[in-house]
């Protein structure tokens, strides 16, 4: 009989092994956070889908292994595990490893502003600075830098471009109490990801989603704020997508040669689909320099956030009518 060759032995080299894990040498949540931290540290992860560094993403999957938010991890750091929960940490941990897929996929889980949202393969996992920009620029708030509307009550219609799993729609429905929303995605598989998280908020009534080519399914609907988070990846970075990314759809990241493919048709298109006292907030990630090159009569509006400079613009109606 032949021997088996596993694939790492063909690659002349022995099958790496995830290090064995002794019966009480972990006790605590934050035992096991150290742990995954030296682990992911070790394995060399990338962190870009929700949480940022090997400390955050370990918490995350502790908590979400033991069925608690986020925000209660400090509550219960130097709480005992059971060894049935431990061994459901580990086994989280060496996929994590093993798979090099966004931790989000392995729970089937993202937090946006604090709230949960179902993801899977189907979509790209939202780490969208727009939702923090909805707090901090859409409320009134002095204070917070100052509201790029009012009145968000008088806000009646929203389009949330390049959907996807729907969280931002989902949170401008809250910033908008008032606002009936469409969501539009190309993707017939990230749009059913949405359905579900509409279902869970229970916004049946108040959100509809499209199916289409940006504004194409939209018959000439007016909105008082469009929100997009596009594909913006140009093509040296599609080429250098870590691991982790490559586990997500292609269709969510390509934004052309440098980028600005989707961003340019939204410019172009939006004006038609703007009411007159509306407004386009749009994520582009690094791209300000090349857009402000081609657009230089636009009076963009580079907003900031706590983890983001200048990487998303807000203009109005009035001033787009030059593109």
């Amino acid at each position: 009989m032949a021997k088996r060759t596993t694939p790492a032995a063909k690659r002349g080299r022995s099958p790496e092994k995830s290090p064995k894990v002794a019966a009480g040498e972990l006790k605590t949540l934050l035992d096991f956070v150290r742990y995954a931290v030296s682990r992911f540290t070790e394995a060399k992860l990338v962190f870009a889908h929700g949480t940022t560094d090997p400390v955050a993403e370990a918490a995350f999957l502790v908590c979400e292994t033991l069925h608690l938010h986020p925000d209660q991890f400090d509550y219960f750091a130097d709480a005992r595990v059971t060894a049935r929960e431990g061994g459901k940490i580990l086994d989280v941990i060496e996929r994590r490893i093993a798979t090099r897929k966004p931790a989000a996929y392995l729970v089937n889980k993202i937090y946006m502003r604090g709230l949960p949202f179902y993801v899977d393969e189907r979509t790209i996992v939202p780490r969208s600075f727009i939702g923090e920009l909805l707090d901090s620029h859409f409320g009134g708030d002095e204070e917070e830098g100052g509201s790029l509307i009012d009145d968000p009550a008088s806000v009646v219609t929203v389009l949330d471009l390049c959907t996807g799993s729907g969280c931002l729609a989902i949170l401008a429905s809250r910033s908008f109490p008032n606002a009936d929303i469409d969501a539009v995605d190309i993707s017939k598989d990230a749009l059913a990801v949405a359905a579900r998280n509409v279902r869970d908020y229970g916004l049946e009534d108040r959100l509809t989603l499209h199916q289409g080519d940006l504004f194409e399914p939209l018959a000439g609907r007016r909105y008082d704020l469009i929100i997009s988070n596009p594909p913006y990846v140009d093509a040296l970075g599609m080429a250098s997508l870590p691991r982790e990314c490559r586990a997500e759809p292609k269709l969510a990241f390509d934004g052309g040669a440098d980028g600005l493919d989707i961003v340019r048709r939204i410019l172009a298109e939006a004006p038609q689909h703007l009411s007159p006292e509306g407004g386009l907030l749009c994520e582009i990630g690094r791209g300000r320099e090349l857009l402000e090159a081609a657009y230089p009569q636009l009076p963009l509006l580079w907003l900031d956030t706590e983890d983001s400079e200048a990487e998303v613009f807000w203009i109005g109606a009035t001033d787009l009518s030059s593109v």
